[in-house]
């Protein structure tokens, strides 16, 4: 048992007969009243996010978790295949249970974290962002735009992500694998 002064991101918890990771968290003192923490919390089993309030002091239930390095292999239909880094064990994992499984590019190294107990996958933790080649790309007209104007473009993933006007096939983007926005151009 935790109570809520061991609230962190990334700790996964068992609340309302399922098992959720705390996105984000913050710790609220008002004052007048008792002091509470405002968390966002995603179902590991069905991807939806809810806000729940805990009063301070509260005690939680935390699941014993392990996170394991995988490289992805390749998806086939909805089953997204990975490969363990040092055992070479095979898994695969259904799409659901992926946060952004459109940016996700063979060969990319993920942490998958493990419930202990039951011995079966919870979530996959991407990179906080990766860089892919754009394949598509309308081109940009200059002068009819204001400010901070945007095209959609194609990745080598298969993903659209809007991108600025300057962007064009060929080049490397950072993307935000949270969001799926463009971060950056990449230069080599």
């Amino acid at each position: 048992m935790a109570s809520t002064s061991d609230i962190r991101n990334g700790l996964c918890i068992k609340f309302n007969h399922d098992i959720y990771k705390i996105i984000e968290f913050l710790h609220v003192k008002p004052g007048k009243g008792p002091a509470f923490v405002r968390t966002k919390l995603k179902s590991l089993t069905n991807g939806k996010v809810l806000d729940n309030t805990f009063s301070a002091g509260h005690k939680i239930d935390d699941v014993r978790v392990e996170t394991h390095k995988f490289q992805f292999l390749y998806p086939e239909g909805d089953q997204y295949h990975f490969m363990h880094v040092e055992t070479y064990e095979q898994i695969s994992l259904h799409k659901d249970i992926l946060d952004a499984p459109d940016l996700l590019k063979e060969g990319e190294n993920v942490m998958v974290i493990w419930n202990t107990e039951t011995d079966a996958p919870l979530s996959v933790d991407m990179p906080a962002s990766v860089v892919l080649v754009v394949t598509y790309a309308e081109p940009g007209v200059k002068g009819n735009t204001a400010t901070n104007a945007t095209k959609p473009a194609k990745v080598e993933t298969g993903a659209s992500v809007n991108v600025p006007l300057f962007i064009n096939e060929g080049d490397k983007i950072k993307i935000d694998t949270a969001t799926g926005h463009y971060m950056e151009r990449v230069k080599e």
